[in-house]
Order: C-alpha cells, then sequence, then structure tokens
C-alpha cells in the first residue's frame, strides 16, 4: 500500500500519459468531514433469537414452521458495543461466555491520477446528481454514481495529463456535482466540446465486515471487498457462525451504533402457511390452471424493477423468472407462459396516459394480452398516498375484473434511505411510505391479492444486512437476492 502525499506530488511524480493510475491509502484522515448515512441507534437486548450460519440445511428450501423453528432453536445473539474510533467489543453469552474486541479498518482512500475523459457534456443542472455530467468512474454504480463516496475538496480538472498542465478552474470552465461525482462543462466555458479533459481525485468505497465465531471458538473479524455499490459480506465457511456485519458506508471518521448489525435470526421468518391459502381463496382460477396443466398466461407489469435487465443472468434472476421457475417446481404439472410488460422511469399513470399505438398503451400492452394473471410491481408508484391508491387501483381492479384476469400487488422494496424518510438502516421494519399502507389497506378491503415483499425488506437488519447494499445502482434497483425477496414473497401466497 503506498501513501500519497498530496495530488500534485503525486502528478508530478507519475506524469502519466493519456490513462489514469489508481492509488489506495489508508488516511481516513484525508477523507474530509464524516458523512452520517444514517442517524445513531440505540443497542438494545436483543430479544430475538439469532441463527447460526449452519451447513445442514438451506432456509431458503424450508417450509414456514420449520423455518420458525430453525430461528427460534438458535443461538442467543452477540453483543456489540463501541469501543474506540474502530474497535467493537463482542459479547458472546451462549453457548458459552465469549468476549472479544476486534478492530475494523477505517476505509481506504483511493488516489485516482489523470483519468482520462475524451470530452465533457454540458453540465446539466436539473438533472439527478448522477446525471447532472460525466460520471467519475470510481464513484460508479449500475446505470448512476454512488454519493457521498468522492472527497469533494480532492477534485482536479486539468487540461493534459502532465502535473504542470492548464489548471480548469470549477464555476467558469465547468460545473460539478460533488456529492453525487458527476462533471460538466460550463454554460460559459472555454472547453471544446471534443476536447479531452483529465481528472484526478480521492475517494472511498463501501465495505461489510464479518463478525465470525470460527471452527475453533474464536471471534474474529473478516474484513470484506470494497465496492462502489453493492458490496457482499465475506463468506463464513462450514461450521462458522456470522454473528454480526459491520457496515462501512464510504467516508466515516469513525463507526457508530448505525454501523453495527448484529445477526438476529437466520432468515424472514415465514407465518405459518394459512389453510386454505391465500392463492386458494384470492386466486382460484390460477390455482385451478397450475394443478390441471391447463396454460397460464402471468403477465409481469411494472417499471424498471420489473425490465430488471440489469441484473446479471436476467433470463433467470428477474423476480418474475424466479417466481415462475419456483411455480413450476411446485406444481409439476403447471404450463405456464411468462409475459413481461414493463416501462423504466415510468409508474402506473403513465401507461394510463399514454395514447392508442404507444409502445406502452396501458388497453393494449395490459388488457388485450388477455393474462390469467396479472403481477403488478410499481416503486414509482411510491409517492400514492392512500386515497389516491383507492381511486387508481381501484380502477385497474375493475378494468382486471373485466377482461377475467387475478391479481397480485407486489408491495415495493426499501430504496435509498433518504428517498423513505429514514436516516438509518436498523430498527426499520415498519415501512413509511403512506403509499404501501394504502396498499395494504386497498387488498384487504377488495380481497386482493398482497405479496408483501416490502416487509421482507424491512427485516433485512435483523439478518446482519444493510437493505442498501442490494441495490445495484445505489438507490432503487435491486440484484438477484433482492430480486428473490419478491418471489419469496409472492411463493407465501401458495399452498
Amino acid at each position: 500500500m503506498v501513501v500519497i502525499g498530496s495530488l500534485a506530488s503525486m502528478l508530478a511524480t507519475e506524469r502519466m500519459r493519456g490513462s489514469s493510475t489508481t492509488v489506495s491509502a489508508a488516511r481516513a484522515a484525508r477523507l474530509g468531514s464524516a458523512r452520517a448515512l444514517m442517524l445513531a441507534g440505540i443497542l438494545v437486548p436483543m430479544l430475538n433469537a439469532a441463527a447460526a450460519e449452519r451447513p445442514s440445511f438451506r432456509t431458503d428450501e424450508m417450509r414456514g414452521g420449520e423455518r420458525l423453528m430453525a430461528v427460534s432453536c438458535a443461538d442467543a445473539p452477540a453483543e456489540l458495543k463501541l469501543a474506540g474510533e474502530w474497535d467493537v467489543l463482542v459479547t458472546l453469552k451462549k453457548p458459552r461466555a465469549l468476549t472479544a474486541t476486534v478492530h475494523v479498518a477505517p476505509p481506504e482512500s483511493v488516489v485516482v491520477v489523470a483519468e482520462k475523459y475524451d470530452s465533457l457534456p454540458q453540465f446539466n443542472a436539473n438533472a439527478g446528481g448522477w446525471a447532472k455530467g460525466a460520471q467519475l468512474r470510481g464513484v460508479r454504480a449500475q446505470e448512476t454514481t454512488t454519493p457521498y463516496l468522492l472527497d469533494p475538496d480532492s477534485l482536479v480538472l486539468r487540461t493534459g495529463h502532465e502535473a504542470d498542465a492548464p489548471l480548469l478552474r470549477r464555476g467558469e470552465d465547468y460545473e460539478a456535482d460533488l456529492a453525487w461525482g458527476t462533471i460538466g462543462r460550463s454554460s460559459q466555458s472555454t472547453i471544446k466540446e471534443t476536447q479531452p479533459v483529465f481528472a484526478s481525485y480521492r475517494y472511498a468505497q463501501l465495505r461489510i465486515d464479518a463478525v465470525v465465531l470460527t471452527r475453533k471458538g474464536q471471534i474474529e473479524l473478516r474484513q470484506g471487498e470494497p465496492r462502489s455499490a453493492a458490496p457482499l459480506p465475506p463468506a463464513v465457511e462450514k461450521g462458522e457462525r456470522r454473528l454480526a456485519n459491520i457496515w462501512v458506508p464510504g467516508r466515516v471518521s469513525r463507526l457508530g451504533p448505525e454501523h453495527l448489525f448484529p445477526v438476529l435470526e437466520a432468515a424472514y421468518p415465514e407465518p405459518p402457511k394459512p389453510k386454505p391459502a391465500p392463492a386458494e381463496q384470492l386466486l382460484p382460477k390460477t390455482m385451478k390452471k397450475l394443478r390441471s396443466g391447463e396454460r397460464l398466461r402471468i403477465l409481469a407489469w411494472g417499471d424498471s424493477v420489473t425490465v430488471g435487465t440489469f441484473v446479471p443472468d436476467w433470463e433467470r434472476n428477474r423476480w418474475q423468472e424466479q417466481f415462475v421457475a419456483r411455480l413450476k417446481a411446485r406444481f409439476p404439472k403447471a404450463n405456464i407462459e411468462l409475459r413481461t410488460e414493463a416501462w423504466g422511469g415510468r409508474n402506473t399513470a403513465s401507461y394510463l396516459a399514454e395514447p392508442p399505438g404507444s409502445p406502452h398503451n396501458y388497453r393494449e400492452k395490459v388488457l388485450a394480452v388477455k393474462p390469467d394473471l396479472i403481477v403488478s410491481e410499481f416503486v414509482n408508484d411510491a409517492g400514492l398516498n392512500p386515497a389516491q391508491v383507492n381511486e387508481r387501483y381501484g380502477k385497474l381492479l375493475a378494468d382486471f375484473q373485466e377482461i377475467g384476469a387475478e391479481w397480485i400487488i407486489l408491495t415495493p422494496h426499501y430504496v435509498r434511505p433518504d428517498w423513505m424518510g429514514l436516516t438509518r438502516e436498523r430498527e426499520v421494519d415498519d415501512d413509511p411510505r403512506p403509499y404501501v399502507a394504502g396498499l395494504r389497506e386497498f387488498a384487504a378491503q377488495n380481497r386482493t391479492a398482497l405479496a408483501d415483499a416490502s416487509r421482507r425488506y424491512g427485516r433485512l437488519w435483523r439478518q446482519g444486512i444493510p437493505y442498501s447494499t442490494f441495490m445495484l445502482n445505489s438507490i432503487n434497483h435491486p440484484d438477484e437476492r433482492g430480486m428473490k425477496l419478491f418471489a419469496d414473497a409472492l411463493m407465501e401466497l401458495f399452498p
């Protein structure tokens, strides 16, 4: 690891031609002011049992009662307490008393020198932060950037790769969104449209570390791989137990209680399956076709999350593909035709407003398909209040009943905490969005099937997972693990 004294000296030393040099340096003091993603939580004695990561079963294959038993029979959770800026005291009472202090490495500062951009677009101050200009490559996520990773005091733009190349001035030659890490030409800029520029800057990455009880009965910290979006927790080997995860969300100057995620439960506690199951009560036509082998046409209808092509191996990993594959496994005679109608960045109102002949006209692309079962996912409807849900979704229900289609409403996943009015990713079981409350009320009052994925997202913290780490774009595009939560919620309805 190379310790960087200053960007200026690094530029003078490297003298890179037409390329960039990236150097890591564990210099937390150089990261600027700390960013508080979440307000401090209070560690309380956890009454919910945590699950050991046992190799003898897979929780995603268990029935509801078996999973509840696995969760409730686990050893007591570990207690975590801050013992310094980067030290955590871990106490385990069962199966035997054990205490250890683990040291968490501060986030590394990644230094980028003379990163070449062949041209700069005009800076668009009215766009979302990630879309205002060219995206600095170090802080890129899927389609977007991850905010607050860039050290705002470190950004330097020059006309060449040399250390003494002319310096470009922010506010005159270019503008920048220093939170989201985007740059563009200012309206009065002398930079030509096709003129290359060279950016130097520092940034930090996201990381999840794991506190593990080893096979030898020792508590150790296992460091995760830093990423600019959707970091994964380190693997736990057979015979080991994950006690907690430590969330290092980029540029932070010290750990807070909001970064400690003790494992309180192995998986979402599936409720006991009622008899008859919800699908048998609310989706009788669908159930009949699943059991008889008659063709069942399912329409997945939604926004970009239903488009889902941002997920690796999307033909298998989108929520609708996972759902249909599991239906076929559960109902061997099932003859399912899956169709997808989805429109990124839009909502149900967008569909209803499209004129005939449009690629996303509601009557032509949804109703005219004559689906047997419609499964809708619209996180972009999240601005609706319960009264608006009742009005809008009441119209949809009437239309679906008219064509003889049954309907499952998916509640949305959690998105960026600040977009939901949240200040943390712990203790977030209850979705604060009025839209979600409206969906639950509407489904109950109209005997409409509801697959409540929101509840599953709200409990991820109990499994030691900050839910934002499921977002490939650091905003609202879930990875295959997040897509699985939708499929889990859908399968909960079926016997």
